[in-house]
């Protein structure tokens, strides 16, 4: 019997020996290379030309001539956004993300940015760099917190991260609203598992966002950009929200529109907001949003993972033995759904 041809495996990332060598050893045939690079020129041709899995999370190769061994690029990112438009997009070959390893710590940082805000935390934290002890006229007038029990949580792109942040909003007693593409399942299969119970989420379409947003004490944006969701919160939808309502956006920029926040937040509609994504990025110094009272500020890390490296493996190794055999991957991103 012929021994069977390795499989060449590229990554552009900055994994430490041990988890290549683990990678190498639950499957043999792989010969893994890893070169950290910032662009496709850091990458000799002959690694190119022999590349039949691609893990990387920017660099790509410029022609589909320059990678005739390709077979599947495993992206290091949830989205896949920043490649519509791109030669890579119409790439021959299957993408997938590193979905469902973020959640947990998704969710658990719009809890804790949801706490924040019902706790007025950006008041407090102007309080203490002043360095002055309020009157208690002025910490019962700008220091109290509202109920979360009670409360309805809207939450824009009911997939994985929607519904942990739904079985967490669940446990504090809030009402769960969840807004989706369809009132379907997505097909295919995906990597991670539930923490526990679902909450039980009233479920809205795209079609009934002003519904929606009327009905939101706190709005939570974690839906993919696409063509559907770019600029999906905007002006009007920001006058639809309940008044003094607050709003969490982990997901992309590019979805709310950030002057018409500013506005509701000068005109008192939107009582607060937590950003961690942003139209530009990095967020240039000196920009309207550092100085935006009743806001809190993150750069982009609402993602990150604690144990990336051992989840990331996990699901790896999960989709190589799967393409070794044949069989379709973890995590596809739907071309036709733009992620």
């Amino acid at each position: 019997m012929s021994t069977p041809s390795p499989v060449h495996y590229l990554s552009t990332l900055a994994f430490p020996d041990r988890w290549l060598d683990e990678l190498r050893a639950r499957h043999p045939r792989l010969e893994v290379t890893q070169i950290r690079a910032g662009s496709p020129e850091e990458i000799p041709e002959e690694i190119w030309r022999r590349t039949e899995i691609l893990h990387t999370g920017s660099v790509f190769p410029r022609a589909a001539a320059d990678v005739p061994a390709l077979r599947w690029i495993q992206l290091d990112t949830s989205g896949a956004d920043h490649l519509k438009g791109t030669s890579v997009w119409d790439l021959p070959v299957p993408l997938t993300s590193i979905g469902g390893i973020s959640p947990v710590p998704m969710a658990e940082y719009v809890m804790m940015m949801i706490l924040g805000l019902a706790h007025r935390l950006p008041r407090a934290v102007q309080v203490q760099n002043v360095g002055v002890w309020p009157s208690l006229g002025e910490r019962w007038n700008t220091l109290m917190p509202r109920r979360l029990r009670g409360a309805t949580v809207g939450i824009v792109g009911y997939g994985r991260i929607g519904k942990e942040i739904g079985r967490l909003a669940g446990q504090f007693g809030m009402t769960v609203l969840g807004l989706k593409r369809g009132r379907g399942t997505r097909a295919g299969e995906f990597f991670g598992s539930a923490a526990g119970q679902e909450a039980d989420a009233e479920l809205y379409t795209p079609d009934e966002l002003h519904a929606f947003l009327a009905r939101c004490d706190y709005l939570v944006l974690t839906c993919p950009l696409t063509e559907e969701t770019r600029g999906m919160i905007d002006a009007e939808a920001v006058a639809r929200l309940r008044e003094g309502a607050m709003v969490v956006n982990v997901s992309r920029g590019g979805i709310l529109d950030e002057e018409a926040l500013r506005e509701g937040l000068r005109s008192g509609r939107v009582a607060g907001a937590a950003l961690d994504v942003f139209d530009a990025e990095p967020l240039p110094a000196g920009h309207p949003w550092w100085d935006e009272p009743g806001v809190l500020l993150t750069p982009h890390v609402a993602g990150f993972a604690p144990d990336y490296e051992e989840q990331t493996l996990e699901l790896v190794s999960d989709n190589v033995g799967r393409h070794l055999a044949g069989r379709e991957l973890l995590n596809l991103v739907d071309r036709a759904r733009g992620y």
